[in-house]
């Protein structure tokens, strides 16, 4: 059995698409940034807490033979040195966008599964390049609503996809997810389990 360790819709549906049978269970955790903690260690470790508290909540009574899956997975945009989550109202959204405008910035996924006899993880990493944006088309996007509960501000499928002419990476990991990769993750996590 496969639990996806997240509320997002747009896991959900890559997911789906992807053929996974699965259900979503939110982890409810203090998401808030470590002093001094680098993206990538910050992206890992929620993941991580996200699956860990999905799979303690959910596994058997006998947990060493526990078909139960979890996969965690978090986000984060990176500009400029300064680490983007969801921004909390309008104005921080604003400060994103015009962070993001004109740049390249990095999009990072932490990924977590845990299994009964192994937790396995990684980081996938993607570049993306936005167009100069005016405070018209911040505004305009803004009041859409479109960006204010996703990471960095912005959707890559969505509205924001005419400012951005490149992209180096995973086009599934800024959506949200990177399938490919999760997909590999799955199948590492529930290889049989080696006894040295």
């Amino acid at each position: 059995m496969l639990i996806l360790a997240s509320a997002s819709p747009r896991r959900y549906e890559l997911l789906t698409q992807a053929g996974l049978s699965f259900t979503a269970v939110a982890a409810d955790l203090n998401e808030e940034l470590l002093p001094d903690e680098a993206a990538a260690a910050y992206v890992q470790r929620l993941a991580e807490e996200k699956a860990q508290a999905i799979w303690n909540a959910n596994r058997g009574s006998d947990s060493t033979d526990d078909p139960l899956v979890v996969l965690g997975a978090d986000t984060c945009v990176v500009s400029e040195g300064s680490i983007l989550g969801k921004p909390t109202d309008a104005s921080d959204a604003r400060r994103m966008l015009n962070l993001l405008s004109g740049r390249t910035h990095a999009v990072l996924t932490g990924l977590a599964v845990v299994t009964a006899h192994r937790i396995v993880r990684d980081v996938e990493i993607t570049q993306v390049t936005f167009n100069q944006l005016t405070d018209a088309e911040i505004g305009r996007y803004i009041a859409s609503g479109e960006p204010l509960d996703k990471a960095g501000a912005y959707g890559i499928q969505g509205y924001a996809a005419r400012w951005i002419p490149r992209i180096d990476g995973c086009y599934f990991n800024v959506v949200g997810l990177p399938i490919a990769r999760t997909i590999a993750l799955l199948a590492e996590a529930q290889a049989p389990f080696a006894v040295l």
